[in-house]
């Protein structure tokens, strides 16, 4: 790939030819990683998908309802020959070998160069089975699978910068696991469910959730049994939405931030448990798989001693705080508001766990009965209880991370791009130093609305209305709360009373004052 000037991109140049295997490609950040390689490596061979039947779709009515995504819409227009070099390989790496046929075996291990494994369980909250299956099996599945490919030239494995949530600074270093990988795998194996479930709080230890604790392990198994292959390890902060590529603002799930900014922007969260000063580390998505592609590279091309590991993370280098995601995001979510927002987006973060106990009870819990009781009574289905009860679920997940910070080291990172021509810092750019979180913002909510919502920016005009008409409901009912409260209180003290009737009788003259002017005018 080339600029104007005629200058060729290395990275891309490198690319030319090779054959590559990425797992997790139906996933976030793995349609990303698909889309910006067909895009900016436009001379691979051949990009092999693993992916698995599911819902009675088999892997290539797979593959087309994944190339349905918005994302592939310039690459289907502008350049449909490169989605040929898709092909989708039924596997799962929950399976023995991959559930790979042993054909499938020989093409893979014959042909490809370069694996990205991005396959895992992203939910914090899932069973510890599941976890361990995914993250840690399927990550030593992957490894026995490269020590066979003979043209192996990197393997780039991605985990997460809270694999070592249990330190305040973490550095780009693999560190002693929470516990031996193969002792949970086989106590995995033979235990029963009810019986594991019990004891996973035991097992996991200080890591907040299953996820953590098993991508952690994951990098141990890498240590321990890749051997000689040429191994790195990316470690992404909290992915939110494209910044630049493919589409600004393009995201495709509710995880972290963006259900955050969904709920807030309808109106149905007003409230979370949250430290404003803390830093909020987000990574835009095309920041990570930037960074991926070019960690591939540099695996291949400098073939370092050991693993590398990078920390793709934002709060060290260029730092926002949740208070001024709180902040900018009310005003975005305010200037382009949501359709049919259930109440005028407000609320706060809370740093007391009280506080914000009491406030979820008031401003989530209790609205949410009333709102299903009209429901039921006006003949409609009630939803609402049942979306609080996942909205709760979803910030109670979220809630070490909001209440915790973290302080990354970003030195194989920075160095990484002082080894980058140019041309490919422009084309595979992951300098976070760049990044301005106001508009970045600004984006966010919109991507938010345009690809979570799925509402068109010409339902603009009536979503601005109803936000004006939510807006004087939402002040009446303040005022209505503060003089039933006053009333409460009124009754039992005789200078309450007093108070009462002065501002009564203030406003009233104040009224009177106002028509006259009016009237003379």
């Amino acid at each position: 790939m080339a600029d104007s000037s005629g200058n060729i991109s290395p990275i891309a140049e490198w690319f030319k030819g090779r054959s590559l295997l990425v797992t997790g490609a139906s996933g976030f950040m793995g349609k990303v990683l698909v889309e910006k390689l067909l895009r900016s490596c436009p001379d691979i061979a051949t990009i092999y998908l693993l992916m698995r039947p599911k819902r009675g779709n088999d892997v290539r009515t797979r593959l087309e309802e994944l190339l349905n995504a918005t994302i592939f819409d310039w690459l289907r227009k502008e350049r449909p020959e490169a989605l040929k070099k898709l092909v989708p390989v039924c596997g799962d790496i929950s399976l023995n070998e991959l559930g790979l046929s042993q054909a499938d075996q020989k093409i893979l291990t014959e042909s490809v160069s370069v694996v990205f494994h991005s396959a895992a369980t992203v939910k914090f909250d899932d069973a510890l089975k599941v976890s361990v299956g995914m993250n840690i099996v399927g990550t030593k599945r992957i490894v026995q699978l490269c020590h066979k490919m003979v043209k192996l030239e990197a393997l780039v494995h991605v985990s997460t910068a809270y694999s070592n949530c249990d330190r305040q600074d973490v550095s780009e270093l693999v560190y002693p696991p929470p516990a031996d990988p193969e002792k949970i795998i086989h106590c995995v194996d033979w235990m029963e469910d009810e019986l594991l479930e019990t004891i996973t709080p035991k097992l996991i230890g200080n890591r907040p959730n299953t996820y953590t604790f098993t991508k952690a392990l994951a990098e141990q198994v890498l240590m321990e049994q890749s051997g000689n292959l040429p191994v790195a390890i990316v470690r992404p902060s909290i992915v939110t939405a494209a910044w630049k590529e493919p589409i600004p603002g393009w995201v495709d799930n509710l995880n972290g931030p963006t259900g955050l900014l969904a709920g807030a922007g309808k109106g149905i969260l007003r409230t979370i448990l949250c430290y404003r000063d803390m830093v909020a580390d987000l990574v835009p998505v095309d920041v990570a798989i930037n960074l991926l592609i070019s960690v591939a590279w540099h695996t291949a091309t400098a073939r370092p001693n050991n693993i590398l590991v990078y920390n793709c993370t934002s709060g060290n280098l260029n730092p926002i705080r949740w208070g001024d995601i709180e902040d900018i995001g009310h005003e975005h979510i305010v200037k382009n508001p949501f359709s049919d927002v259930l109440w005028y987006p407000g609320g706060s973060f809370k740093s007391s766990r009280v506080v914000n106990n009491i406030c979820v009870m008031v401003l989530h819990v209790i609205p949410a009965y009333v709102f299903d009781i009209f429901a039921r009574l006006s003949g409609k289905k009630p939803i609402m209880v049942r979306v609080q009860k996942k909205l709760q679920q979803a910030a109670k997940c979220l809630e070490f991370f909001t209440t915790h910070e973290f302080k990354f080291t970003n030195d194989n990172v920075t160095r990484l791009m002082t080894h980058l021509h140019p041309l490919d810092r422009k084309i595979f750019n992951f300098n976070v130093l760049e990044i301005d979180w106001k508009p970045y913002l600004g984006q966010y909510v919109l991507g938010t609305r345009r690809f979570i919502l799925k509402e068109d920016p010409s339902t603009f005009p009536a979503a601005r209305s109803h936000l004006r008409k939510m807006y004087w409901v939402h002040r009446f009912s303040q005022f209505l709360t503060v003089m039933v409260v006053w009333r409460l209180i009124m009754l039992r003290s005789e200078t309450a009373r007093q108070l009462w009737f002065t501002i009564l009788n203030l406003v009233f003259q104040m009224t009177k004052y106002v028509s006259r002017l009016t009237q003379m005018e």
